[in-house]
């Protein structure tokens, strides 16, 4: 009879392993070996990060900085200062050269960034996927800690029940010796 319970026990915790997800039973394994979760994860995902992944990320770190608006700002200006001010202008006014420069900044600028933004989301995807790991594994421990005070306490509250039936038991004697003596 108890074979068959634990043969069921089995059956089911196998079931319920198989319910889990390729990221559970990680947590679960590194659960039952003691190990932790936490890692670096910025580390983990720049350890991947390709030559023209680093350089799209510097560009569009420099493309939405102060010092590029500024720096755009001035050298326009300087443009067109330059060519309204000379005799022979390069690219006189409305300035379709500037125009065309304009646009090819944009058209380069754009996916670049778009890349970089693509990439900060594949991090944040990560860290999300870490935060899940580190918290399964908390709440599993936190879990058993409860059963671990949940024991505790049943194993208190009995010795406590046991001491207070002893006490109980005393009492009845003591008060059985006084009765018998015609004091109580």
């Amino acid at each position: 009879m108890q074979r068959v319970a634990v043969k069921d026990g089995l059956h089911e915790i196998e079931t319920q392993l198989r319910r889990l997800s390729e990221l559970e039973r990680r947590v679960l394994a590194k659960l039952l070996r003691r190990e932790t979760v936490t890692r670096d994860t910025v580390t983990t995902f720049d350890e991947q990060l390709s030559v023209g992944d680093r350089v799209a990320d510097r560009m569009a770190a420099f493309g939405g900085s102060w010092t590029f608006i500024l720096l755009f700002l001035v050298t326009m200006l300087a443009w067109i200062v330059f060519n309204e001010m000379t005799a022979q202008p390069i690219d006189p006014f409305p300035f379709i050269l500037l125009n065309l420069g304009l646009s090819c900044l944009a058209a380069l600028q754009a996916p670049v960034i778009l890349m970089s933004q693509n990439r900060m989301a594949s991090m944040d995807r990560l860290d999300a996927r870490h935060d899940y790991e580190v918290n399964l594994k908390a709440e599993t421990e936190i879990g058993g800690l409860h059963e671990k005070m949940d024991r505790l306490r049943e194993r208190e509250l009995a010795e406590l029940t046991v001491l207070i039936e002893r006490q109980t038991q005393a009492l009845a004697r003591i008060e059985e010796r006084l009765a018998a003596r015609g004091m109580g």
